[in-house]
């Protein structure tokens, strides 16, 4: 059994244990990767980074949930990470490529960091859905949620439109949304206030994780349905439970997140949590 390094990190409050795996192996089972994300007895986070070499990049991430599943995109780990890399280069840039495709990250200021999370994708069948449906309207409900707009961002978002966020019971119906059979690869589930053209508050459930303060693709994905839906315009701010992310949806179909970014601490895991 070997302790590794670690670096704890988050983004507006989503929390990430980053581990390096460039100059030695680490090998995670999921029950490893529950281990270290337990908020009780581990260290505790939303998800756990394990970053690895790249052929044509600074760095290869792979992203683990707390329930010890893998996904393919998240927006606050990659700001989390690009942070990291800009200062270990001493460079305004960095290239980080994940399962979904890359991502390149540039300096926006003290402590924040501007994301192009790529393009966004409304077809069915990219989301993806069980069946074909018209992404506006996806016909699924649960409890006070109905109506919703189907995104991907690299992971499933469904993104419900309601009058006051913070009234849905989201710990309630998340869950049950995010294994509908419609999702064959579950869903995260956004809840959507538009205030006004320029903001938008949101909560998200995220697949593997729960509620979480902060989700970047989350917060794609609501401005892309928001535009969509004619709600919003193609940039706004999105005020979330830890803080505000500023998304823009370019007219090349990419999108880009800007926000902060930061360091909590430095720590070994107890070698009883990894092989």
């Amino acid at each position: 059994m070997t302790a590794h390094r670690f670096i704890k990190m988050h983004g507006i409050g989503n929390d990430f244990v980053v581990m390096d795996a460039r100059t030695a192996p680490i090998r995670l089972d999921a029950a490893r990767v529950r281990a270290i994300a337990d908020r009780r007895t581990g260290v505790g986070c939303d998800q756990l980074i394990v970053l690895d070499r790249a052929r044509d990049a600074d760095v290869f991430m792979r992203i683990y949930n707390a329930d010890g599943g893998e996904v393919g995109a998240c927006g606050n780990a990659a700001r989390c990470v690009g942070l990291m890399l800009m200062e270990e280069k001493e460079s305004d840039s960095a290239l980080i490529e994940t399962v979904s495709g890359p991502v390149r990250t540039q300096a926006a200021g003290p402590d924040r960091v501007t994301v192009d999370m790529g393009p966004a994708r409304t077809d069915w069948r990219e989301i993806p859905l069980a069946e074909a449906r018209d992404t506006l309207h996806l016909g699924v409900a649960a409890g006070p949620l109905s109506d919703p707009v189907g995104v991907s961002m690299g992971n499933p978002h469904v993104v419900f439109f309601v009058d006051d966020a913070d009234a849905v019971p989201l710990a309630d119906v998340g869950p049950v949304l995010e294994h509908a059979p419609l999702f064959p690869e579950r869903a995260n589930i956004g809840v959507a206030q538009v205030l006004d053209a320029g903001h938008i508050r949101l909560r998200v459930w995220e697949r593997g994780a729960g509620l979480t303060r902060a989700c970047g693709t989350g917060a794609c994905a609501a401005l892309v349905a928001a535009h969509r839906r004619g709600l919003a315009g193609r940039a706004a701010e999105l005020r979330l439970d830890g803080g505000a992310l500023d998304i823009e949806w370019r007219a090349d179909n990419h999108v880009w997140m800007t926000g902060a970014a930061a360091v909590s601490f430095r720590g070994e895991t107890d070698p009883a949590l990894t092989p």
